[in-house]
């Protein structure tokens, strides 16, 4: 079967249709908008959703798959946490599938990612024994992650299994959107970095300068080592608890070579229960595809039985 997914950024909406070896047939993208309100960001998918139809020459599908920030509750599917802030308190999923027609699964977009990465991305070959774990991990804007056992999302009785970027990280005091203080996400995000670097340095700087100038610059240099340190206090805890076999970072922020160094791999092995961590810490492969790819592994049966 082939299998459609649409990724809604607060930026850009991606649509692919996925053939039965799980290669893009077509990809589109198109702005969201989001200025324009929710209304017209329904009406955006729809309008890609037609797009990839009359494209690819298809029928439209029977499901489809669709990744957004933020968390969809209940049998309507309302959106809350999300960055794209006109979809928050809003009923996304018995909305689309009014407009679309068709049956529609939403997840979160960090469960997307984890999903494509360890199933068709640097996951593949460990996630081809049966009974293996991976913890995908988006560092970025935002600190987010996704776990993937057998091919499938765990999502837990909440729906927030792997959000990892909301526990707090011991003598961490910065406020953080959800309300409480010290969240991991107010600490190791793009935007936490900077500001720290601010703090120390007193100029401000876009986090790709603060990495390149880690080799020359003092405040740089302190920036990276307490990212390097604060990412193995709050991995640690995950590990403690899921003990995954792989872990796979994503997000601008785990571009940052420094986070697959020996120096990360001990600061992860210094606050683990058996002071020892002995699984791979693997780069994404996918790019910024990840996520649409995850969002369309959704619209069908998990891939666990193709392995």
């Amino acid at each position: 079967m082939k299998r459609w997914g649409i990724d809604l950024g607060g930026t850009k909406i991606e649509g692919v249709i996925l053939d039965e070896a799980l290669r893009p047939i077509i990809r589109h993208r198109i702005a969201t908008g989001q200025e324009r309100g929710y209304g017209h960001i329904l009406m955006q998918i729809k309008s890609l959703v037609g797009t990839m139809a009359e494209t690819s020459g298809l029928d439209l599908p029977e499901q489809i798959g669709i990744g957004t920030p933020g968390r969809a509750d209940g049998s309507e599917g309302v959106i809350s946490n999300s960055n794209t802030v006109c979809l928050n308190g809003m009923p996304l999923l018995r909305d689309l599938r009014e407009a679309l027609r068709m049956e529609v699964r939403i997840e979160n977009d960090a469960n997307c990612f984890a999903l494509a990465e360890s199933m068709l991305g640097a996951g593949r070959d460990e996630m081809a024994r049966p009974g293996v774990t991976a913890f995908g991990i988006i560092l970025g804007t935002g600190v987010g992650g996704g776990i993937v056992r057998d091919g499938r999302i765990i999502r837990g009785a909440h729906g927030i299994a792997g959000e990892w970027g909301h526990n707090p990280l011991p003598g961490e005091q910065a406020k953080c959107y959800c309300g409480r203080r010290g969240c991991v996400e107010t600490v190791i995000s793009g935007p936490a970095l900077e500001r720290h670097y601010a703090s120390i340095s007193g100029r401000k700087a876009p986090l790709r300068e603060i990495v390149s100038a880690s080799g020359r610059d003092e405040a740089a240099r302190k920036t990276i080592a307490r990212l390097v340190a604060k990412f193995g206090v709050a991995l640690a805890a995950v590990i403690n608890i899921l003990d995954p076999d792989l872990v796979i970072i994503g997000g601008g922020v785990g571009n940052i070579r420094q986070l697959y160094s020996p120096e990360a791999r001990q600061a992860i092995a210094g606050n683990v229960f058996n002071r020892s961590f002995d699984i791979p810490l693997l780069p994404p492969l996918l790019g910024d595809s990840a996520g649409v790819f995850g969002a369309a592994l959704l619209a069908g049966p998990p891939l666990i039985a193709q392995y």
